[in-house]
């Protein structure tokens, strides 16, 4: 039912009693507010806006929101879905499956296409050299501005690179496309720079000016994106990896940058607003 306030005396009237309870009606004014005047609620019960149910924060300031329960489900699909196409990935390369026969025959087809210095400078930027510079500016930077967590979790993101690279490229012991030696699934240098470039602009995105937050907050990793795909591309028709293992290296490198985003988005949770 609806609540409308009644109508009440002015000072000057006399002999005005005062206002009786109806059944079916709340009061518009508090009884004894100090004759304010200021209306609200009497029934004493919470507001019922969204802003009226929001936990406060150190001070009584707006605390911030809860995290929605659609983004843990959406990160856990994201990866069960990375695990199990690493997992088709690794078992068709490890068993010669009818998938690494494919494999081998597209990257036979692709190698030594496209200009040579390009496609050599796009399979260096999966170098050590060129891509861990990007990763430690990018730290520098969030510990300048007074984050710990983040760059923290970003250097032992990178650091599991090699330690997941290297033991797999010996189990696994794939020849390359222009090679007898063996140890080219999955490439290290598609994971190098994925991490790299990725944790970058995971660490950059959110630490940009309010003018600039929509848009910095997606071309950052868009950039890395490129990035990623451009060494992939180059790594192929360089003949330095067989396509398949740049794709295996991009999902371990997508689990390393979910774990990432996971511990960042904590992080910021924890932090008081201003």
């Amino acid at each position: 039912m609806r609540e409308t306030p009644r109508s009440q005396g002015t000072a000057s009237e006399t002999g005005s009693e005062l206002p009786q309870h109806r059944p079916g009606r709340a009061f518009a004014h508090t009884t004894g507010a100090s004759g304010s005047g200021t209306p609200h609620r009497s029934d004493g019960r919470s507001p019922q806006t969204p802003r009226g149910a929001r936990q406060t924060g150190p001070g009584g300031r707006p605390g911030t929101t809860p995290p929605v329960p659609g983004r843990s489900a959406f990160l856990l699909s994201l990866v069960s879905s990375l695990l199990t196409v690493f997992a088709l990935l690794t078992w068709q390369v490890a068993a010669d499956g009818p998938l690494r026969g494919l494999d081998e025959r597209i990257g036979r087809t692709v190698v030594g296409h496209g200009p040579a210095r390009l496609t050599e400078f796009l399979a260096d930027l999966g170098n050590m050299q060129v891509a861990l510079p990007v990763l430690g500016c990018a730290i520098v930077y969030t510990l300048l501005r007074g984050a710990r967590r983040a760059p923290l979790s970003a250097a032992l993101a990178m650091a599991a690179v090699p330690a997941l690279i290297v033991p797999l490229k010996d189990l696994i012991a794939r020849p390359g496309p222009l090679t007898e030696a063996t140890g080219y699934y999955p490439s290290g240098h598609a994971a190098t720079a994925a991490v790299a470039y990725g944790a970058a602009a995971l660490l950059l995105a959110p630490r940009t000016g309010p003018a600039g937050r929509s848009t910095w907050s997606w071309t950052m990793p868009v950039a890395a994106a490129l990035l990623t795909l451009a060494t992939g591309i180059g790594l192929v028709l360089r003949g330095y990896h067989w396509p398949l293992d740049v794709l295996g290296s991009w999902c371990l490198s997508g689990l390393l940058l979910l774990a990432l985003s996971w511990s960042s988005c904590s992080s910021r949770r924890r932090q008081p607003t201003e």
